[in-house]
């Protein structure tokens, strides 16, 4: 079993990324919120508290039992989780005299303390915090201060039990991966193992004493998730993996012939099924987009389910579930019924009756990504833009028709193949087309036309949480434009969307 570190938390914006900091040093880390939190064992060899949101002084502030941890293993609480700590150990937390947000100087003892080891002396932390610890308990050493805070690092005489009310895990805290990495591999001793190479092998060797001979059955949707879970499951199970690629005639153009050829040049036992007619048909007349969700979703389960027929003795249904899913389903802000249901397959109904394996259900996107790299994916698999599920349906705004998709087919394929061509698909998190439902005037030659108008859509982000609308050159939105209108026949228009999310969302249905 790998080394790990408990992650236990309080609700703050920033929890993902102390644990995608800790992953980076090759050490395995989970998060579980403050009232949902294991039983320590032998393989914890360190202890994070998180920040949040609310007031340690507030009545009903999330509350854990500090001294449960603290002298047993390291630990290292951060904002909220360093205030919680100097409550319960006698100090005073008050509100804080000034709005302390933003970066600041850190001025720490640099001579004796692990926690700051190789952290210059002024070092950049940012501060998110509307408290303050105005009096440390007896025992809690002040290590570090700024000009406005001056508990901003304490260390607990006789254990290795830190607290910072700065946030080390934001990109805004130059040092902070410096401060991490001291306490995860110097304080807490892990070697730093956990990595892609022995993910894949240690994976594949659970799923073959967890599936055995049994025949095993996936949704392949053609994003990195589904396709990594598939190549994991292939490299265990082999050809009693059932993989079912669904054309619902709303992917982009050649998508359907292009992922199966990827994949069969993989060695995945992969099956085909052009399902297209029967989208479009139960499409017409909707214009509703959750009316269109729903369509799209109930006529795949019906497809799906279908073709599961026919694979004979399937037991188990694979997903490509990831961290991020797990970590909802029992969130700070109140435990959902359930994960995500059938992450990758669209919603599958009980009365499949299948087991469910998830291979990737321990890995955040980006690991997901080297874990397929270190299985010899092709970039171009793995670094694929975020596609959404119900497809073109909901980039075609209004009604539905096969002329509509052939459209927006070809104005898809002419801006993402340029942003490839001009190196700047790899800077978007996502980008597509959208079909406006209006017609617009224009001149093609001495002709006057009313056709079709079409938007643009490029945005960065790392979750999809939020993201921001990217500022791609005009001189290249202007190439796609007079590409765009000159070779699809019915356009005549072309806008860029210069909205972010929020108060946007990234899909305009």
């Amino acid at each position: 079993m790998h080394q790990s570190i408990l992650i236990i938390d309080f609700g703050s914006q920033y929890t993902q990324l102390i644990a995608r900091r800790v992953r980076e040093l090759n050490v395995y880390c989970e998060i579980h919120p403050y009232h949902h939190v294991p039983e320590l064992n032998d393989t914890i060899k360190g202890v994070i508290f998180s920040g949040g949101p609310a007031s340690v002084r507030d009545e009903n502030a999330p509350y854990i039992d500090t001294k449960a941890y603290r002298g047993k293993l390291p630990v290292l609480g951060v904002c909220y989780g360093a205030q919680l700590m100097a409550q319960q150990a006698g100090g005073k937390v008050a509100p804080s005299k000034i709005r302390e947000y933003g970066r600041a100087h850190l001025q720490h003892d640099t001579t004796n303390d692990a926690l700051f080891n190789n952290v210059s002396a002024q070092s950049i932390v940012w501060m998110s915090h509307s408290d303050t610890i105005t009096e440390a308990p007896e025992g809690f050493n002040v290590i570090a201060s700024t000009n406005d805070v001056k508990v901003a690092g304490y260390h607990i005489t006789g254990e290795s039990t830190y607290g910072v009310q700065f946030h080390p895990e934001v990109v805004h805290s130059d040092e902070g991966k410096v401060m991490i990495e001291n306490f995860v591999k110097n304080i807490c001793g892990c070697r730093g193992d956990w990595t892609p190479g022995s993910f894949v092998e240690e994976t594949v060797k659970n799923l073959q004493q967890q599936l055995g001979d049994d025949q095993v059955i996936l949704g392949l949707s053609g994003g990195v998730d589904s396709g990594v879970a598939a190549m994991l499951l292939h490299k265990a199970i082999g050809k009693n993996l059932h993989c079912i690629f669904v054309n619902n005639g709303l992917l982009r153009k050649n998508e359907f012939e292009e992922v199966l050829e990827d994949y069969k040049h993989l060695g995945l036992n992969i099956k085909g099924v052009d399902a297209s007619q029967k989208f479009y048909d139960a499409l017409k007349g909707l214009s509703d987009p959750e009316a269109k969700r729903k369509t799209i979703g109930r006529v795949f389960i019906e497809v799906f389910d279908e073709e599961s027929h026919k694979i004979e003795n399937a037991v188990w249904l694979a997903q490509g579930t990831i961290y991020p899913d797990v970590i909802e389903s029992v969130s700070v802000k109140g435990p959902s019924a359930t994960i995500k249901s059938h992450h990758n397959v669209g919603g599958l109904p009980d009365f499949m009756k299948l087991k469910v394996v998830e291979p990737l259900r321990s890995l955040f996107k980006d690991e997901v990504r080297i874990v397929g790299t270190e299985m010899g994916m092709k970039p171009e698999l793995l670094n694929r833009h975020p596609f959404p599920g119900p497809g073109l349906g909901i980039r075609i705004l209004g009604e539905v028709s096969e002329e509509k998709v052939r459209i927006i087919q070809e104005v898809d394929a002419i801006f993402i193949n340029g942003l490839k061509a001009e190196g700047l698909y790899d800077k978007v998190w996502q980008a597509g087309s959208i079909f406006l439902p209006v017609n617009t005037v224009g001149v093609m030659g001495d002709e006057r036309t009313y056709e079709h108008a079409v938007a643009l859509r490029a945005v960065t982000s790392t979750d999809g949480m939020t993201a921001d609308w990217v500022h791609l050159p005009y001189e290249f939105l202007g190439k796609m434009s007079n590409e765009i209108i000159n070779k699809v026949k019915g356009v005549n228009r072309v806008v860029y969307d210069i909205s972010s999310k929020p108060p946007a969302t990234i899909e305009w249905e």
